[in-house]
């Protein structure tokens, strides 16, 4: 054992030390010593400053920070002021519209009580016409003759009458009649367009619309027709004609022209339209 120990290496006698990794806390003591005897260091005092001349700036931009504010709160009280004017702009405008309204109410309320207050007075201005009475003509005579005369005043009018009253009626009545028959009555027509359609494409278009226009009869009138392509080839028929409501009808078009089998498929009504 003691020849071990002697052999050790100076690498291994440092490994056992402990002074070495302590080394900062004997740095700290010599830096407190000095500071103790010669005052705090130079470094201190930079901090110092520093210190001072952040508190400095801070204090520098807090004064423009109160200053901008003040500006800020002045901009603001000068809006108030001119909202508060806007404010009251405002209110007189709606005093003048609901003033306003309120006179376009009571004029609407007279003009809504004005025909039923002036028909009052227009039927108590209405004279009352009254029966016109017949002038009877009398005639005096002998002294005797009296009771004859007055037999033969009729007062309350003849049957003579009358039957000429009727008469009049009866004249005004058939001359009113007449000019109602002369006076000409609206007829309603309509105007239709139709798509004949062909069996193929070899179909004589032609024949097709010879055929469909020979269909014939009263209140039925032809118009324009064309050929409209349908694909592969084949073609239909599109024509116009006009007729007469009460005469003529969609389905008895398409009974007649559907009748020419060898030529037509089918009759469709692509458009119908009143006159």
């Amino acid at each position: 054992m003691p020849k071990q120990s002697t052999n050790m290496s100076g690498l291994q006698c440092l490994a056992t030390e402990n002074i070495w990794f302590d080394k900062h806390r004997y740095d700290e003591a010599e830096k407190c010593f000095y500071e103790g005897v010669n005052g705090p260091s130079t470094q201190h005092q930079q901090v110092k400053t520093a210190l001072q001349q952040g508190k400095g700036r801070q204090q520098k931009r807090q004064h423009r920070n109160s200053s901008s504010h003040a500006g800020g709160d002045q901009e603001l009280v000068s809006r108030m002021k001119s909202l508060e004017l806007e404010n009251q702009t405002l209110h007189k405008v709606v005093e003048n519209m609901r003033a306003a309204l309120q006179k376009l109410e009571s004029r609407v309320a007279m003009l809504e009580k004005t025909p039923v207050s002036a028909a009052v007075p227009c039927a108590k201005a209405a004279p009352v016409q009254a029966a016109p009475v017949k002038q009877v003509k009398v005639e005096n005579g002998g002294g005797d003759d009296d009771d004859d005369d007055d037999d033969d005043i009729d007062l309350f009018g003849s049957d003579e009458e009358d039957e000429e009253a009727e008469r009049l009626k009866q004249e005004r009545l058939e001359a009113y009649a007449a000019k109602k028959a002369k006076k000409p009555t609206l007829i309603a027509k309509s105007s239709i367009l139709l798509d004949v359609k062909p069996w193929d494409d070899e179909t004589d278009m032609a024949k097709l619309e010879e055929c469909v226009r020979s269909v014939q009869m009263d209140g039925l009138l032809w118009g324009a027709s064309k050929l409209v392509p349908v694909g592969y080839g084949i073609k239909k028929l599109q024509i116009n004609c006009v007729v007469e409501d009460d005469k003529v009808g969609t389905d008895i078009l398409e009974e007649e022209i559907t009748k020419f089998e060898d030529f037509v498929q089918s009759v469709d009504v692509a458009a119908f339209n009143k006159i």
